[in-house]
């Protein structure tokens, strides 16, 4: 286990024990007890009781009285997330469209042609990372904190199921040219086609992460 650092120590934790959680290093129904994350990671009591204090805050786990009881996120909370996204993310989409500076379109471009790069090589892990950049510019161009507040950890809790859907090279095509519409409809300040290529590419995705999981049990 690598040494954490000193500074932000229950931050750390934290968004290591939530990575865990959401990629299903720790399965559904799986006990977690303070001394077993103690042993696991090296760390004292106190960081990880903190720790686990924000991932029940976050609906990951559930007291038990004999530990910590991993919930994660299931099938039914993807389709929640994913339709709340489909609602959101459009807006976020159309805000971009109004504010975006002449740098910020030299950034959309950027990452569409890294994307385009990317899938060429078949770097499915560069590829899901500038994925995430180009949805977190998107929320970043959404004046005020309530959206990105709202999106970033709805997008956070779907990586597992978006590293079983990158697997599906059609949809990887696919959603690297939807985000490529998406990214040009946002340089061109078109509002309303932003929100709706934004809407589709959420509702595709849904869709894809679903047959998916249905496929890998």
């Amino acid at each position: 286990m690598e040494k954490f650092k000193t500074v932000s120590l229950a931050d750390q934790i934290f968004e290591k024990l939530e990575d865990d959680i959401i990629t299903g290093v720790y399965a559904r129904g799986e006990i977690l007890t303070e001394l077993k994350l103690v042993e696991a990671l090296g760390v004292s009591r106190t960081p990880i009781r903190e720790a686990l204090r924000r991932l029940e805050h976050e609906r990951l786990i559930q007291e038990t009285g004999k530990g910590a009881m991993v919930l994660g996120i299931t099938v039914e909370d993807l389709i929640d997330i994913m339709d709340i996204r489909m609602r959101i993310e459009g807006l976020a989409a159309a805000r971009a469209a109004r504010n975006c500076t002449d740098a910020d379109k030299a950034k959309i471009a950027s990452l569409c042609d890294l994307q385009d790069f990317y899938y060429e090589k078949r770097d499915l892990d560069r590829l899901r990372e500038v994925d995430d950049q180009f949805h977190d510019l998107i929320y970043d161009l959404s004046p005020g904190s309530i959206l990105q507040d709202t999106l970033m950890p709805l997008h956070k809790k779907t990586l597992r199921f978006r590293r079983i859907s990158i697997t599906d090279d059609n949809r990887v095509k696919k959603s690297v040219d939807e985000h490529r519409a998406i990214g040009q409809a946002i340089i061109d300040g078109d509002e309303a086609l932003a929100c709706r290529l934004m809407e589709a590419h959420i509702a595709n995705a849904k869709m894809n992460m679903i047959e998916r999981l249905k496929e890998n049990g």
